[in-house]
C-alpha cells in the first residue's frame, strides 16, 4: 500500500474516531465514514503532490537562471508552490 494511502487511512480512522468519541457527530456506519474521508485525503495529498511536481518541473525550467542568480532552491520552491496552489484554489 503506497504511503500516501496509509497516511489517508490514519487520518480517517483518528477524524473518525475523534468525532464520535465527542460525540459531534453520530455515525451509523463508520466505515462508510471512513472510507469517505480517506476519499477525500488522498485527493487533497495528490493534489498537493501535482502542485509539488508541477513547482519542481517549473524550477528545472529555470534551472540555469536560479543557479547563475544563486537563489535558494528551496525558498523559491516554496514559493512556487504557493504561487501555484493559490491559483488552482488549492489550500496547503
Amino acid at each position: 500500500m503506497p504511503r500516501r494511502e496509509v497516511v489517508a487511512q490514519r487520518m480517517a480512522d483518528a477524524v473518525v474516531k475523534r468525532l464520535t468519541t465527542r460525540k459531534v457527530v453520530e455515525v451509523k456506519d463508520e466505515a462508510a465514514a471512513r472510507a469517505a474521508i480517506r476519499h477525500v485525503v488522498l485527493d487533497n495529498l495528490l493534489g498537493e503532490e501535482q502542485i509539488e511536481a508541477d513547482a519542481r518541473k517549473l524550477l528545472m525550467d529555470h534551472a540555469k537562471a536560479i543557479k547563475e542568480s544563486a537563489a535558494d532552491y528551496r525558498a523559491l520552491f516554496g514559493k512556487v508552490k504557493e504561487k501555484l496552489a493559490r491559483e488552482r484554489g488549492f489550500i496547503l
